[in-house]
């Protein structure tokens, strides 16, 4: 198995229900380590860059808009098959198709309003890390 590091962010929804904590706490205990964190506000111009790959789809609009509407909690997650793992902490996109105990599950209400998002590649996961982060941000913590 690979140690990899992967970007997790904890959208508005899930910060306004204050399940910020709980949800670090499940990537903890399934042993992925927080290598950064930042609670920051997106601009329209940086949701429109970090989401551009979905500039053609019709939601993408919404979403943007989904994004800037409350602070979000972005990190860097590091463990053994941590995009792997990520994902299926998350569950499904669309929390009605959630496995039960996952995150979607637990804290999404709808598949815009999904409490998480989680790199899907190591190659997108670099891209999303260096969107949010520069290395003076990025700790070991051995």
């Amino acid at each position: 198995m690979a140690i990899e590091q992967t970007l997790s962010i904890i959208k508005p929804d899930a910060v306004g229900k204050d399940a910020i904590g709980t949800i670090l706490s499940r990537f903890e205990s399934n042993g992925l380590r927080v290598k950064a964190m930042k609670m920051v506000r997106m601009t329209r111009e940086q949701a429109q860059a970090f989401y551009a790959v979905h500039a053609d789809k019709p939601f993408y609009n919404d979403l943007v808009a989904f994004m800037i509407s409350g602070p979000v909690v972005v990190a860097i997650l590091e463990g053994e098959d941590a995009i792997a793992r990520n994902r299926e902490l998350m569950g499904a996109t669309n929390p009605q198709e959630a496995e039960p105990g996952t995150i979607r599950a637990d804290f999404a209400t709808t598949i815009d309003a999904n409490a998480v998002h989680g790199s899907d590649s190591p190659e997108t996961a670099v891209t999303e890390t260096a969107f949010f982060f520069n290395r003076l941000e990025i700790f070991d913590r051995e």
